[in-house]
């Protein structure tokens, strides 16, 4: 029996929850796991109480043609992390893993090269997650460790993100 391994069975679990996302641009999902439990799930999606760009059938940063990684203030979106980490006590966080996928709204496919943006990298930092591991393919995947983005702050440098 092949058995799924345990990174790729928690990404997959993630990449459901971008199924709930409500950008038309990317969507994404994130699980945050500790102690081989999950702790909390988050996607893409404007704030509680407000219209979603689905609903409103439009996107401000597309319809300005804002590239990947830029302009964030101008999206109605919280995003993926964002939302798990807010759904989550800290000390429940403590030491845990965030995973992360991300697929495009209009093809489907998988986002490339995607990793947590800069204002996505400090709330993992604050809320004492050790690992973030980031879908690349079914079966492939990237793993950042947290305390390098601490010791090596890359906040201001162009790292993109989304």
């Amino acid at each position: 029996m092949d058995r799924r391994d345990k990174h790729n069975y928690y990404l997959d679990i993630a990449q459901t929850v971008t199924e709930r996302g409500t950008c038309l641009r990317r969507n994404f999902g994130a699980i945050i796991v500790k102690n081989d439990q999950i702790i909390s799930t988050g996607y893409t999606g404007a704030p509680r109480g407000r219209r979603n760009c689905c609903d409103l059938g439009t996107c401000l940063r597309e319809k300005l043609n804002i590239p990947r990684g830029e302009r964030y203030e101008l999206c109605r979106s919280v995003h993926a992390e964002a939302n798990a980490i807010i759904h989550a006590a800290r000390n429940d966080m403590l030491g845990g893993v965030l995973y992360l996928v991300g697929v495009d709204a209009k093809t489907g496919q998988l986002v490339e090269n995607a990793s947590p943006c800069s204002m996505c990298r400090r709330l993992i930092i604050n809320a004492g997650i050790r690992t973030v591991i980031v879908r690349n393919s079914a079966d492939a995947y990237t793993e950042y460790d947290v305390q390098d983005w601490v010791l090596h702050d890359l906040s201001l440098d162009g790292v993109s993100g989304y």
